[in-house]
Protein backbone atom coordinates (compact mmCIF):
# COMPACT_ATOMS: atom_id res chain seq x y z
CA UNK A 1 0.00 0.00 0.00
CA UNK A 2 1.23 3.86 -0.77
CA UNK A 3 2.82 5.65 2.46
CA UNK A 4 -0.30 7.92 2.10
CA UNK A 5 -1.07 10.89 5.09
CA UNK A 6 -3.93 10.69 6.84
CA UNK A 7 -4.22 14.17 8.27
CA UNK A 8 -8.33 14.00 8.23
CA UNK A 9 -10.24 13.34 11.67
CA UNK A 10 -12.74 10.65 11.35
CA UNK A 11 -15.36 11.91 13.40
CA UNK A 12 -15.81 15.34 11.28
CA UNK A 13 -15.34 13.03 8.31
CA UNK A 14 -18.33 10.65 9.50
CA UNK A 15 -20.37 14.09 10.06
CA UNK A 16 -19.75 15.92 6.87
CA UNK A 17 -20.26 12.68 5.13
CA UNK A 18 -23.96 12.59 6.75
CA UNK A 19 -24.94 15.78 6.38
CA UNK A 20 -24.13 15.40 2.69
CA UNK A 21 -26.06 12.10 2.44
CA UNK A 22 -29.00 13.94 4.32
CA UNK A 23 -29.76 16.02 1.33
CA UNK A 24 -29.31 13.76 -1.12
CA UNK A 25 -31.99 11.70 -1.37
CA UNK A 26 -31.85 10.69 -4.95
CA UNK A 27 -28.74 8.65 -4.61
CA UNK A 28 -30.06 7.82 -0.77
CA UNK A 29 -32.74 5.92 -2.45
CA UNK A 30 -30.24 4.18 -4.99
CA UNK A 31 -28.15 2.85 -2.33
CA UNK A 32 -30.95 1.66 -0.09
CA UNK A 33 -31.77 -0.37 -3.59
CA UNK A 34 -28.26 -1.57 -4.07
CA UNK A 35 -28.04 -2.95 -0.44
CA UNK A 36 -30.64 -5.37 -1.16
CA UNK A 37 -30.52 -5.98 -5.00
CA UNK A 38 -25.92 -6.23 -4.72
CA UNK A 39 -25.60 -5.41 -8.38
CA UNK A 40 -21.57 -5.08 -7.86
CA UNK A 41 -21.30 -8.16 -5.61
CA UNK A 42 -17.79 -10.05 -6.71
CA UNK A 43 -16.84 -6.74 -8.84
CA UNK A 44 -13.80 -4.02 -8.27
CA UNK A 45 -14.66 -0.54 -9.22
CA UNK A 46 -11.93 1.73 -9.53
CA UNK A 47 -12.86 5.80 -9.33
CA UNK A 48 -10.56 9.16 -9.98
CA UNK A 49 -12.96 11.40 -8.47
CA UNK A 50 -12.76 14.69 -6.46
CA UNK A 51 -12.75 13.25 -3.14
CA UNK A 52 -14.56 14.71 -0.52
CA UNK A 53 -18.00 14.46 1.66
CA UNK A 54 -20.61 14.47 -1.79
CA UNK A 55 -18.04 11.75 -3.22
CA UNK A 56 -17.72 9.54 -0.16
CA UNK A 57 -21.46 9.20 -0.18
CA UNK A 58 -21.04 7.86 -3.93
CA UNK A 59 -18.16 5.65 -2.92
CA UNK A 60 -20.36 4.25 0.18
CA UNK A 61 -23.47 3.74 -2.07
CA UNK A 62 -21.12 1.57 -4.75
CA UNK A 63 -19.39 -0.59 -1.52
CA UNK A 64 -23.33 -0.71 -0.31
CA UNK A 65 -23.85 -2.86 -4.14
CA UNK A 66 -21.45 -5.12 -3.21
CA UNK A 67 -18.56 -3.53 -5.03
CA UNK A 68 -14.96 -3.66 -3.60
CA UNK A 69 -14.29 0.28 -3.99
CA UNK A 70 -10.90 1.81 -4.46
CA UNK A 71 -10.72 5.40 -4.88
CA UNK A 72 -8.29 8.00 -5.47
CA UNK A 73 -8.03 12.10 -6.40
CA UNK A 74 -8.96 13.61 -9.29
CA UNK A 75 -7.19 16.96 -8.44
CA UNK A 76 -4.34 17.24 -5.73
CA UNK A 77 -6.07 20.24 -4.41
CA UNK A 78 -9.66 18.84 -4.25
CA UNK A 79 -9.21 16.96 -1.46
CA UNK A 80 -11.10 17.39 1.92
CA UNK A 81 -9.04 15.18 4.05
CA UNK A 82 -11.60 14.55 6.64
CA UNK A 83 -14.33 12.23 4.67
CA UNK A 84 -10.91 10.16 3.50
CA UNK A 85 -10.43 9.13 7.37
CA UNK A 86 -14.24 8.26 7.49
CA UNK A 87 -13.81 6.43 3.77
CA UNK A 88 -10.87 4.56 4.97
CA UNK A 89 -11.99 3.41 8.41
CA UNK A 90 -15.17 2.07 6.18
CA UNK A 91 -13.29 -0.04 4.42
CA UNK A 92 -13.11 2.03 1.24
CA UNK A 93 -8.90 2.26 -0.24
CA UNK A 94 -7.99 5.69 -0.69
CA UNK A 95 -5.27 7.25 -1.96
CA UNK A 96 -5.94 11.26 -1.74
CA UNK A 97 -4.79 14.24 0.59
CA UNK A 98 -5.13 18.02 0.17
CA UNK A 99 -1.97 19.17 -1.15
CA UNK A 100 -0.39 15.81 -2.67
CA UNK A 101 2.62 16.37 -4.80
CA UNK A 102 2.19 15.23 -8.47
CA UNK A 103 4.19 12.20 -7.57
CA UNK A 104 1.29 11.46 -5.28
CA UNK A 105 -1.35 12.19 -7.70
CA UNK A 106 0.45 9.85 -10.09
CA UNK A 107 0.83 7.11 -7.81
CA UNK A 108 -3.03 7.22 -6.53
CA UNK A 109 -3.95 6.54 -10.25
CA UNK A 110 -1.76 4.01 -10.62
CA UNK A 111 -2.84 2.30 -7.78
CA UNK A 112 -6.18 2.34 -9.14
CA UNK A 113 -5.25 0.57 -12.26
CA UNK A 114 -3.39 -2.18 -10.10
CA UNK A 115 -6.77 -2.97 -8.29
CA UNK A 116 -8.01 -4.47 -11.72
CA UNK A 117 -10.83 -3.34 -11.98
CA UNK A 118 -14.21 -4.44 -13.43
CA UNK A 119 -15.81 -0.97 -13.74
CA UNK A 120 -14.00 2.37 -13.79
CA UNK A 121 -15.86 5.61 -12.44
CA UNK A 122 -14.02 8.42 -13.69
CA UNK A 123 -13.79 12.74 -13.74
CA UNK A 124 -11.05 13.69 -16.81
CA UNK A 125 -10.52 10.22 -18.12
CA UNK A 126 -7.46 10.11 -16.38
CA UNK A 127 -7.80 6.57 -15.21
CA UNK A 128 -8.56 5.23 -19.18
CA UNK A 129 -6.09 7.17 -20.00
CA UNK A 130 -3.62 5.24 -17.54
CA UNK A 131 -5.11 2.07 -19.02
CA UNK A 132 -4.77 2.81 -22.56
CA UNK A 133 -0.95 3.80 -22.06
CA UNK A 134 0.01 1.33 -19.74
CA UNK A 135 -2.49 -1.58 -20.12
CA UNK A 136 -3.39 -1.82 -23.57
CA UNK A 137 -5.26 -5.46 -23.08
CA UNK A 138 -7.45 -3.37 -20.28
CA UNK A 139 -7.44 -6.57 -17.82
CA UNK A 140 -11.16 -7.34 -16.91
CA UNK A 141 -12.72 -3.85 -17.59
CA UNK A 142 -16.75 -4.22 -18.04
CA UNK A 143 -16.44 -0.35 -18.93
CA UNK A 144 -16.44 3.33 -17.37
CA UNK A 145 -18.29 6.48 -16.53
CA UNK A 146 -17.03 9.97 -17.12
CA UNK A 147 -18.67 13.19 -16.20
CA UNK A 148 -16.67 15.73 -17.61
CA UNK A 149 -16.64 17.22 -21.04
CA UNK A 150 -13.20 16.89 -20.99
CA UNK A 151 -12.81 13.73 -20.34
CA UNK A 152 -15.50 12.82 -22.74
CA UNK A 153 -13.30 14.94 -25.30
CA UNK A 154 -10.03 12.42 -24.24
CA UNK A 155 -12.70 9.29 -24.64
CA UNK A 156 -14.48 10.21 -28.44
CA UNK A 157 -10.54 11.27 -29.33
CA UNK A 158 -10.06 7.50 -28.58
CA UNK A 159 -12.62 6.42 -30.19
CA UNK A 160 -12.74 8.15 -33.55
CA UNK A 161 -9.14 6.50 -33.57
CA UNK A 162 -10.62 3.31 -33.35
CA UNK A 163 -8.52 2.74 -30.11
CA UNK A 164 -11.48 2.83 -27.07
CA UNK A 165 -10.67 -0.82 -25.66
CA UNK A 166 -14.43 -0.76 -23.87
CA UNK A 167 -17.98 0.89 -23.85
CA UNK A 168 -17.86 4.27 -21.53
CA UNK A 169 -21.12 6.02 -20.73
CA UNK A 170 -21.24 9.27 -21.12
CA UNK A 171 -22.57 10.87 -18.24
CA UNK A 172 -21.69 14.33 -18.69
CA UNK A 173 -24.16 15.00 -21.70
CA UNK A 174 -27.07 13.96 -19.64
CA UNK A 175 -29.66 15.88 -19.35
CA UNK A 176 -29.70 15.55 -15.48
CA UNK A 177 -26.02 16.26 -15.29
CA UNK A 178 -25.16 18.75 -17.90
CA UNK A 179 -28.50 21.09 -17.13
CA UNK A 180 -27.73 21.23 -13.60
CA UNK A 181 -23.85 19.98 -12.34
CA UNK A 182 -22.40 22.42 -15.31
CA UNK A 183 -24.76 25.41 -15.09
CA UNK A 184 -26.09 25.19 -11.84
CA UNK A 185 -23.34 23.11 -10.27
CA UNK A 186 -20.34 25.01 -11.72
CA UNK A 187 -22.22 28.25 -11.40
CA UNK A 188 -22.73 28.42 -7.81
CA UNK A 189 -19.43 26.71 -6.67
CA UNK A 190 -17.47 28.97 -8.97
CA UNK A 191 -18.38 31.44 -7.29
CA UNK A 192 -18.38 30.26 -3.44
CA UNK A 193 -14.09 29.48 -4.52
CA UNK A 194 -13.53 33.03 -6.05
CA UNK A 195 -15.09 34.64 -2.75
CA UNK A 196 -13.36 32.08 -0.23
CA UNK A 197 -10.28 32.80 -1.69
CA UNK A 198 -10.63 36.99 -1.95
CA UNK A 199 -13.07 38.09 0.10
CA UNK A 200 -13.66 40.70 -2.42
CA UNK A 201 -16.74 42.45 -4.12
CA UNK A 202 -18.26 41.12 -7.14
CA UNK A 203 -20.59 44.02 -7.77
CA UNK A 204 -19.54 46.64 -10.13
CA UNK A 205 -16.34 44.59 -11.09
CA UNK A 206 -15.96 43.87 -14.97
CA UNK A 207 -15.77 39.83 -15.20
CA UNK A 208 -14.82 38.34 -18.12
CA UNK A 209 -16.23 34.42 -18.66
CA UNK A 210 -13.86 32.62 -21.23
CA UNK A 211 -16.05 29.96 -22.76
CA UNK A 212 -20.28 29.64 -23.04
CA UNK A 213 -20.65 26.22 -22.46
CA UNK A 214 -23.02 24.91 -19.97
CA UNK A 215 -20.77 25.87 -17.54
CA UNK A 216 -19.77 29.07 -18.67
CA UNK A 217 -23.23 29.77 -19.11
CA UNK A 218 -23.60 29.83 -15.35
CA UNK A 219 -20.98 31.17 -14.35
CA UNK A 220 -21.66 34.19 -16.43
CA UNK A 221 -25.58 34.40 -14.94
CA UNK A 222 -24.30 34.36 -11.52
CA UNK A 223 -22.10 36.73 -11.88
CA UNK A 224 -24.56 39.29 -13.51
CA UNK A 225 -26.49 38.17 -10.65
CA UNK A 226 -24.17 39.72 -8.34
CA UNK A 227 -24.00 42.79 -10.04
CA UNK A 228 -20.84 42.25 -12.40
CA UNK A 229 -20.66 43.43 -16.07
CA UNK A 230 -19.50 40.60 -17.60
CA UNK A 231 -18.16 40.09 -21.01
CA UNK A 232 -18.18 36.25 -22.30
CA UNK A 233 -15.08 35.34 -25.03
CA UNK A 234 -15.79 32.27 -27.55
CA UNK A 235 -14.01 30.61 -30.46
CA UNK A 236 -17.47 29.33 -31.65
CA UNK A 237 -19.89 31.52 -33.53
CA UNK A 238 -23.08 29.91 -32.25
CA UNK A 239 -22.20 30.38 -28.81
CA UNK A 240 -20.63 33.98 -29.08
CA UNK A 241 -23.77 34.81 -30.68
CA UNK A 242 -26.02 33.14 -27.74
CA UNK A 243 -23.78 34.94 -25.52
CA UNK A 244 -25.02 38.65 -27.22
CA UNK A 245 -28.78 37.37 -27.00
CA UNK A 246 -28.71 36.25 -23.58
CA UNK A 247 -27.02 39.93 -23.26
CA UNK A 248 -23.71 39.90 -22.34
CA UNK A 249 -20.96 41.77 -24.30
CA UNK A 250 -18.70 39.21 -26.43
CA UNK A 251 -15.05 39.99 -27.19
CA UNK A 252 -11.49 38.63 -27.97
CA UNK A 253 -9.93 37.68 -24.81
CA UNK A 254 -6.91 39.86 -25.92
CA UNK A 255 -9.41 42.99 -25.84
CA UNK A 256 -11.16 41.81 -23.13
CA UNK A 257 -7.96 41.52 -20.47
CA UNK A 258 -6.96 45.25 -20.99
CA UNK A 259 -10.31 46.20 -18.63
CA UNK A 260 -11.07 42.80 -16.94
CA UNK A 261 -11.18 42.70 -13.36
CA UNK A 262 -12.06 39.16 -13.12
CA UNK A 263 -11.05 36.02 -15.94
CA UNK A 264 -12.55 32.83 -15.18
CA UNK A 265 -11.61 30.43 -17.59
CA UNK A 266 -14.03 27.40 -18.41
CA UNK A 267 -12.88 25.86 -21.86
CA UNK A 268 -11.18 22.71 -21.09
CA UNK A 269 -8.62 24.13 -23.76
CA UNK A 270 -4.73 24.90 -23.26
CA UNK A 271 -3.57 28.34 -22.93
CA UNK A 272 -6.78 30.36 -22.73
CA UNK A 273 -4.75 33.26 -20.97
CA UNK A 274 -1.16 33.29 -21.88
CA UNK A 275 1.71 35.33 -22.81
CA UNK A 276 0.19 38.02 -25.19
CA UNK A 277 -2.91 38.35 -22.32
CA UNK A 278 -0.41 39.48 -20.04
CA UNK A 279 1.32 41.82 -21.70
CA UNK A 280 -1.98 43.93 -21.70
CA UNK A 281 -3.82 42.56 -18.65
CA UNK A 282 -5.43 45.30 -16.22
CA UNK A 283 -3.10 46.43 -13.21
CA UNK A 284 -4.93 43.68 -10.12
CA UNK A 285 -6.85 41.64 -12.64
CA UNK A 286 -7.75 38.54 -10.56
CA UNK A 287 -7.62 35.11 -12.66
CA UNK A 288 -9.20 31.84 -11.94
CA UNK A 289 -10.43 28.64 -13.57
CA UNK A 290 -13.38 26.41 -13.42
CA UNK A 291 -11.80 24.28 -16.42
CA UNK A 292 -10.85 20.71 -15.08
CA UNK A 293 -7.26 20.54 -15.99
CA UNK A 294 -4.70 23.30 -14.80
CA UNK A 295 -3.58 25.21 -18.12
CA UNK A 296 -6.10 27.42 -19.27
CA UNK A 297 -4.21 29.92 -17.64
CA UNK A 298 -0.77 29.57 -18.63
CA UNK A 299 0.86 29.90 -15.71
CA UNK A 300 4.68 28.77 -17.84
CA UNK A 301 3.56 32.36 -19.55
CA UNK A 302 2.71 33.83 -16.37
CA UNK A 303 6.01 33.44 -14.49
CA UNK A 304 7.81 33.77 -18.11
CA UNK A 305 6.44 37.64 -18.14
CA UNK A 306 6.28 38.50 -14.28
CA UNK A 307 9.51 39.20 -12.56
CA UNK A 308 8.30 38.32 -8.84
CA UNK A 309 5.61 36.38 -7.77
CA UNK A 310 4.57 35.62 -3.77
CA UNK A 311 1.61 34.55 -1.85
CA UNK A 312 -0.67 36.60 -0.43
CA UNK A 313 -3.22 34.96 0.91
CA UNK A 314 -4.64 31.22 0.77
CA UNK A 315 -4.86 30.21 -2.74
CA UNK A 316 -3.99 33.55 -3.67
CA UNK A 317 -0.39 34.22 -5.47
CA UNK A 318 0.25 37.34 -6.82
CA UNK A 319 2.35 38.04 -9.85
CA UNK A 320 4.50 41.08 -10.12
CA UNK A 321 5.44 42.58 -14.01
CA UNK A 322 8.26 45.27 -14.74
CA UNK A 323 6.01 47.92 -15.26
CA UNK A 324 4.64 47.69 -11.99
CA UNK A 325 1.16 45.73 -12.90
CA UNK A 326 0.18 42.62 -10.62
CA UNK A 327 -2.17 39.98 -11.25
CA UNK A 328 -3.52 37.23 -8.65
CA UNK A 329 -3.74 33.78 -9.33
CA UNK A 330 -6.41 31.80 -7.24
CA UNK A 331 -5.74 28.51 -6.38
CA UNK A 332 -2.53 27.43 -8.68
CA UNK A 333 -4.95 27.60 -11.82
CA UNK A 334 -6.43 24.72 -11.00
CA UNK A 335 -10.36 24.16 -10.36
CA UNK A 336 -11.07 26.99 -8.33
CA UNK A 337 -14.48 26.00 -6.89
CA UNK A 338 -12.72 22.91 -4.73
CA UNK A 339 -9.25 24.54 -4.57
CA UNK A 340 -10.58 27.47 -2.56
CA UNK A 341 -14.16 26.10 -2.14
CA UNK A 342 -16.44 22.94 -0.89
CA UNK A 343 -17.03 22.24 -4.43
CA UNK A 344 -20.72 22.14 -6.00
CA UNK A 345 -23.45 22.22 -4.02
CA UNK A 346 -24.68 18.66 -2.19
CA UNK A 347 -28.16 18.51 -4.15
CA UNK A 348 -26.43 19.32 -7.21
CA UNK A 349 -24.30 16.51 -6.84
CA UNK A 350 -26.90 14.02 -5.92
CA UNK A 351 -27.91 13.96 -9.47
CA UNK A 352 -24.56 13.99 -11.13
CA UNK A 353 -23.51 11.14 -8.62
CA UNK A 354 -26.99 9.22 -9.14
CA UNK A 355 -25.99 9.23 -12.53
CA UNK A 356 -22.69 7.70 -12.07
CA UNK A 357 -24.13 4.87 -10.04
CA UNK A 358 -27.15 4.14 -12.29
CA UNK A 359 -24.05 4.14 -15.07
CA UNK A 360 -21.98 2.33 -13.36
CA UNK A 361 -25.09 -0.49 -12.39
CA UNK A 362 -25.86 -0.28 -16.28
CA UNK A 363 -21.85 -1.48 -17.07
CA UNK A 364 -22.19 -4.62 -14.50
CA UNK A 365 -25.06 -5.61 -16.03
CA UNK A 366 -24.07 -4.90 -19.77
CA UNK A 367 -21.40 -3.74 -20.11
CA UNK A 368 -19.81 -7.40 -22.00
CA UNK A 369 -22.57 -6.99 -24.29
CA UNK A 370 -21.96 -3.47 -25.51
CA UNK A 371 -19.47 -2.50 -28.16
CA UNK A 372 -15.96 -0.51 -27.43
CA UNK A 373 -17.31 3.32 -27.73
CA UNK A 374 -18.77 6.44 -26.13
CA UNK A 375 -22.37 5.69 -25.18
CA UNK A 376 -25.07 8.05 -23.94
CA UNK A 377 -27.12 7.85 -20.61
CA UNK A 378 -29.87 5.52 -21.71
CA UNK A 379 -32.74 7.86 -21.28
CA UNK A 380 -34.80 5.91 -18.91
CA UNK A 381 -31.77 6.05 -16.32
CA UNK A 382 -32.05 10.30 -16.74
CA UNK A 383 -36.18 10.41 -16.27
CA UNK A 384 -35.41 7.96 -13.07
CA UNK A 385 -32.98 10.72 -11.48
CA UNK A 386 -35.21 13.03 -13.00
CA UNK A 387 -38.38 11.97 -11.31
CA UNK A 388 -36.92 11.12 -7.72
CA UNK A 389 -35.51 14.37 -7.55
CA UNK A 390 -38.49 16.09 -8.07
CA UNK A 391 -39.80 14.18 -5.00
CA UNK A 392 -38.20 16.16 -2.22
CA UNK A 393 -40.31 19.29 -3.51
CA UNK A 394 -43.40 18.02 -3.51
CA UNK A 395 -43.82 18.36 -7.16
CA UNK A 396 -46.08 16.04 -8.93
CA UNK A 397 -46.62 16.79 -13.15
CA UNK A 398 -48.80 15.28 -15.28
CA UNK A 399 -49.05 12.38 -17.28
CA UNK A 400 -49.97 11.79 -20.91
CA UNK A 401 -53.37 10.11 -21.27
CA UNK A 402 -54.09 6.94 -23.57
CA UNK A 403 -55.19 9.33 -26.39
CA UNK A 404 -52.24 11.51 -26.04
CA UNK A 405 -50.16 8.13 -26.77
CA UNK A 406 -51.93 7.02 -29.93
CA UNK A 407 -51.07 10.79 -31.34
CA UNK A 408 -48.01 10.81 -30.32
CA UNK A 409 -47.11 7.00 -32.13
CA UNK A 410 -48.98 8.46 -34.67
CA UNK A 411 -47.14 11.14 -35.83
CA UNK A 412 -43.60 8.15 -35.24
CA UNK A 413 -45.44 6.07 -37.52
CA UNK A 414 -45.85 8.88 -39.92
CA UNK A 415 -49.37 8.19 -40.21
Amino acid sequence: MLDFRMPGNLERGRQKIEWAQTHMAVLDGIRRRFEVEKPFQGLTISAVLHVEAKTAALALALQAGGAEVHLAAGNPLSTDDDPVAALVDAGIETYAVKGESIAEYNAGIAAMLEADPDIIVDDGADLVALVHTKRKDAGRVRGSTEETTTGITRLRALEKSGKLLFPAIDVNDAEMKHLFDNRYGTGQSTIDGILSATNLLIAGRVAVVAGYGWCGKGIAARLRGMGADVIVTEIDPVRALEARMDGFRVQRMLDAATHADLIVTVTGSTGVVGAEHFRVIKDGCILANSGHFDVEVSRTDLEGVAISHRSVRPHVDEYAFADGRKVYLLGEGRLVNLAAGQGHPVEIMDLSFSLQALSAEHIAKHGRSMSPKVHAVPTELDREVARAALAPFGIQIDERTDAQREYAASWELGT
